[in-house]
């Protein structure tokens, strides 16, 4: 499929998504987020060999979140009567989000400029997520008299903490890269012109490793943030049993006795 409004490139085991609408600062509508799915659709089919996706965006911004020209909050009934806010959720921003989190293998974001609205959650759904010192994140919902969406209110509180979450969605003001780092929002915040580069640096190790338990990894702290001390072990007594059935555990043990480094194959 050929895409209008993002990149698709694959190189060296990372399939990198940028959003390419910089004249809007990457806002998104339906079709921008059709496009999103189907390209993140090809690693989850495996017609992609990609062992890990980078999204990023072109220009200075990242991603500002719906595009409220374009009828991204809604429909093109914008300002011509009420319309149903949350049902171009259901039907394409929620979809690609549980599509993201979902992958067999590790989402790294390069976060390039603002992240915005639904931008900020699909910023900080990556598993790691790099930003630019220009970067910043900001819960715009509120400003336009909306509530935070796109699993806002799921995630923000358990990076961040409650208090500075709601503070954020409720006061609806720009928190810069710096500043999510130390809340533990973000891993690491890099100089510009260095972004892309810090990026590829942490997606091609991890492209290069033992992607089924990077998977379960994922995958298990995810599952196992709402659960008690005992229901967390039981997950990671199952996520072991499929790591040690692995081909990368038989070689990361062979590897480790031989004092060589392991070559990982995802299998």
């Amino acid at each position: 499929m050929s895409y209008e409004h993002i990149l698709w490139t694959e190189e060296e085991g990372v399939a990198t998504l940028t959003i390419n609408r910089p004249q809007v600062m990457n806002a998104l509508h339906t079709g921008v987020i059709a496009e999103m799915i189907d390209a993140v659709d090809q690693i989850r089919d495996g017609t992609s060999s990609a062992r890990c996706l980078v999204l990023t965006g072109t220009g200075r911004g990242f991603c500002t979140g719906a595009d409220l020209s374009g009828g991204g909050a809604g429909g093109t009934s914008m300002g011509k009567g009420p319309v149903d806010a949350g049902k171009v959720l259901e039907t394409h921003f929620n979809v690609l989000l549980e599509r993201l989190f979902a992958l067999p293998v590790p989402f790294v974001t390069a976060v390039n400029g603002a992240a915005a609205g639904a931008g900020c959650s699909f910023a900080l759904a990556g598993d790691i997520v790099v930003a630019s010192r220009s970067a910043y994140f900001l819960q715009a919902f509120v400003n336009i008299g909306l509530v935070p969406d796109v699993g806002s209110t799921w995630l923000l509180p358990r990076l961040a903490g409650k208090a500075r979450a709601q503070a954020m969605m409720m006061l609806g003001e720009r928190i810069p890269a710096e500043t999510a780092l130390d809340w533990g929002m973000i891993w690491k915040v890099s100089e510009p012109e260095e972004l892309m580069a810090d990026t590829g640096a942490i997606a091609r190790k991890l492209a290069n490793g033992p992607t089924k338990a990077l998977a379960l990894i994922r995958h298990g702290i995810r599952d196992c943030l709402d659960k008690t001390l005992t229901e967390g072990l039981m997950v990671e007594r199952r996520n072991q049993l499929h790591a040690g059935r692995s081909a990368d555990f038989a070689e990361g043990v062979m590897a480790f006795l031989q004092k060589r480094p392991a070559v990982f194959t995802g299998k």
